[in-house]
């Protein structure tokens, strides 16, 4: 992947993770918290596919994601250890919301997952932006 391609596909990457988080919010408004959780999952998702861009990785799967993000940025502390439990959790819980009908999230439960995967994405926002990825 050359530089080029790489920085426009970590632009994409964010743009997705934009859309996901309105899309969220959509949701939550309308009182539809297991699908906006599930949406902001998949915000904080995209912006890890982002970051593992700039190594050039591209994640097959959600666990995949999650391990690389692990092995190269957080073994590493790039990111620190929590940055790695908000996603790791995000994806439990979204697991949950898509897949377990007796699972209920609320309001809070959104208010608290989306300040912690937005500060998290800010982040990540942070460092594409100090190497020059944005």
């Amino acid at each position: 992947m050359i530089e080029e391609n790489k920085k426009e596909n970590i632009s994409e990457e964010i743009d997705r993770a934009n859309e996901a988080l309105r899309a969220a919010i959509l949701l939550f408004e309308h009182r539809f918290f297991n699908d906006a959780i599930s949406k902001l999952y998949y915000f904080l998702l995209y912006y890890i596919r982002a970051l593992l861009l700039t190594k050039g990785l591209e994640p097959k799967s959600h666990e995949s994601a999650l391990r690389l993000f692990g092995l190269h940025f957080v073994k590493k502390r790039i990111f620190r250890a929590i940055d790695s439990h908000v996603f790791s959790k995000l994806m439990k819980y979204r697991e949950e919301a898509d897949y377990n009908p007796s699972y209920t999230f609320t309001k809070r439960d959104f208010i608290e997952f989306r300040k912690e995967a937005k500060q998290l994405a800010r982040n990540i926002n942070k460092y594409l932006k100090d190497k020059e990825y944005l």
